[in-house]
């Protein structure tokens, strides 16, 4: 069953999430926007904002269980770093069925905490680059502001270095 989101535009979920965390007076912090934001692109152009100042919240499938990796927005995550650091066979990215099941959220709008099950959790280091990163707040028109030590801790992320480094040329 997929739920309207609230007033706020933050999805139902995620909105309980906040509350649970002690976190009321985020939502008034959300920024709910009518054309959705999907893409950390399309995020940074709405909010005026550097493309790394977006927290993407990825969902991979390690040996075919699901895992959430927090990454900046101008970074790709390089999944044998990832399956490295889980100690896993094999890492792949997870299709759309599987996010939504895992999360209880649609591609695009998957915030990094406030998910249906609990998944292990990898944050990129990337993130604490910034004082303040821009997430989902569970639908592809919302996202919210915090601090990023205090989304990876909420997250209960793991702080790692998973992103795609440039191979040197020359």
């Amino acid at each position: 069953m997929t739920t309207a989101p609230d007033s706020a535009g933050v999805h139902p979920r995620f909105a309980a999430a906040l509350d649970a965390l002690g976190l009321v007076d985020l939502h008034s912090r959300v920024r709910r926007f009518p054309d959705a934001t999907r893409t950390a692109a399309e995020a940074a152009a709405a909010l005026g904002c550097g493309l790394s100042e977006i927290c993407k919240s990825l969902i991979f499938a390690a040996d075919g269980v699901p895992v959430l990796v927090l990454m900046d927005g101008a970074s790709r995550v390089d999944v044998e770093r990832v399956r490295a650091e889980l100690g896993a066979g094999r890492v792949t990215r997870a299709k759309a069925d599987v996010v939504r099941e895992t999360t209880g959220y649609a591609i695009g709008g998957v915030p990094p905490f406030g998910h249906r099950t609990r998944t292990r959790v990898l944050a990129d280091r990337s993130l604490l680059a910034h004082d303040v990163v821009w997430a989902a707040a569970g639908t592809p028109h919302a996202v919210f502001p915090m601090a990023p030590r205090t989304l990876i801790a909420h997250a209960g992320a793991t702080l790692v270095d998973v992103r795609e480094h440039p191979v040197p040329t020359g």
